[in-house]
């Protein structure tokens, strides 16, 4: 069985370190705490769970803290996670089964990371990320913000096992695009991938005219990760789209099909775009495309889990009623249900069906 040293930075992180800490006791040998700058009882509380506390002070680079906490462990694997991370209970004996199993030559581990979730807790947005890293494996994180190690060497994919982000309430909105703003201000060429989040943090905050030009230079240049010019495309329709841009917007969804075959959100985007201009059968038919395309967690994607079932079933419920045939409506409705039976829409068509609502939305 290997050993891990789960590797953390903080600041200010009093009311979620020890729910953090928590969710992975005793599924790990080592806690290594940096702190990089608190003034509330984040430190006390990690030295009271038995982590070993470092200070590091903050010099705007989350790659330069992260790679300071990898420098203090001492066994075979660091695990990184945030303060606002858990392993859930319910993965707990996954990640133990991935201790017991992992062949020592390992590099990177990737896991899955659940970011964002239905009422019901299902993910609604999760992607792959190197989150095990071979201590002697000479690897390094990179990038000031959303920093990352690339996943290189012997890679072993994980699923029995996941890190749940669950951040209860918004944090520093301005942080990131700071750390941009400043990098650029001391004359620093950005690379793709932070020309790329660059993007979305200036997406973020409203400015989008600044991010549309951004994601248009990004995809323009022809470098950078494919799964990231996918993504932009998506992002770069959605930003003309909040412009009132629609024929912007359709051709930055159009650019993603010359990256290859469209993945299920691909599908679902060309299919809202379509809805909501009225033009039902052409949505149906993005809709019905995204239900036969292949979910592929592993290609590090972002993922939509929704959008290979549940949503294009409950859109195609409204497109075929739309055009009249309401017994396909009903069936999509039904094929729904099959993945979120509790889902408000879903019920609110079904009472629809049985003659109880009052119209089709």
């Amino acid at each position: 069985m290997v050993t891990i040293s789960l590797c953390m930075i903080v600041k200010d992180e009093e009311a979620l370190l020890p729910r953090c800490l928590e969710s992975i006791q005793g599924l790990v040998e080592e806690v290594i705490v940096v702190d990089t700058g608190s003034s509330d009882r984040t430190v006390e509380l990690a030295q009271q769970a038995g982590a070993q506390v470092y200070h590091f002070p903050w010099v705007g680079d989350f790659s330069q803290a992260r790679n300071f906490s990898f420098s203090k462990a001492t066994q075979q694997y660091c695990l990184w996670m945030d303060a606002d991370d858990v392993l859930d209970a319910q993965y707990r004996p996954g990640f133990l089964q991935l201790k017991a199993a992992l062949p020592p030559q390992t590099d990177v581990v990737m896991l899955p990371y659940h970011t964002a979730f239905d009422q019901a807790g299902a993910p609604t947005f999760t992607y792959y990320r190197e989150r095990l890293i071979r201590r002697l494996a000479g690897l390094r994180w990179s990038g000031a913000v959303h920093e990352a190690i690339p996943p290189v060497g012997n890679v072993v994919y994980w699923d029995k096992a996941a890190i749940s982000h669950r951040k209860p309430g918004p944090g520093d909105p301005d942080r990131n695009l700071g750390i941009y703003q400043g990098l650029l201000a001391q004359g620093k060429t950005l690379s793709p991938r932070e020309r790329f989040y660059y993007a979305r943090e200036l997406a973020s905050h409203g400015r989008e005219e600044e991010a549309a030009a951004q994601w248009e230079e990004y995809l323009a240049s022809g470098e950078g990760w494919v799964e990231n010019q996918r993504e932009a495309c998506r992002d770069l329709s959605a930003c003309y789209l909040r412009q009132g841009k629609g024929e912007e917007a359709f051709r930055a969804l159009a650019k993603a099909l010359r990256l290859g075959p469209p993945r299920a959100e691909l599908c679902c985007d060309f299919g809202a775009f379509f809805l909501e201009r009225g033009d039902y059968p052409a949505a149906a038919f993005w809709y019905e495309a995204a239900l036969t395309r292949p979910r592929e967690d592993r290609s590090g994607a972002f993922v939509s889990p929704d959008c290979y079932g549940y949503l294009p079933c409950i859109q195609l419920c409204v497109c075929y009623y739309r055009m009249g045939d309401v017994e396909r409506s009903r069936e999509y409705n039904r094929r729904a249900g099959q993945y979120k039976p509790q889902d408000p829409a879903f019920l609110y068509n079904q009472r629809f069906f049985q003659g109880k609502g009052e119209a089709l939305s």
